[in-house]
């Protein structure tokens, strides 16, 4: 089975939120490249995984539709809220670097 993935207007603005605290932060043209890169692992990681095994993920709380992705990148990464909201669909809620505090 395989799940339609979406992105909320939330989690869309997280993902800018977070290119252009990247942006901000970069000295060369590889971090530039790198804040690329890290926007699509991201972006990669919720479309692929999520589309195939949403159920294999952690809980977020206490409804069990919400879970939470872990996103490897570079030594650290990325948790993407999700929740299943069907047999057939899944909206990718938020999106947050692991070493924030929570979601925005």
């Amino acid at each position: 089975m395989s799940f339609v993935v979406r992105l909320s207007p939330a989690a869309g603005a997280d993902l800018e939120r977070l290119f252009e605290f990247l942006l901000d932060r970069a000295e060369t043209t590889e971090d530039l490249d790198r804040a690329q890169a890290a926007i699509d692992a991201v972006r990669a990681a919720t479309q692929h995984l999520l589309a195939t095994t949403p159920f294999s993920f952690r809980k977020a709380a206490q409804n069990p539709a919400q879970r939470e992705l872990i996103i490897p990148f570079v030594g650290t990464g990325y948790v993407a809220l999700f929740e299943i909201v069907s047999a057939s669909k899944v909206i990718v809620l938020a999106v947050r670097h692991q070493r924030e505090e929570d979601y925005h």
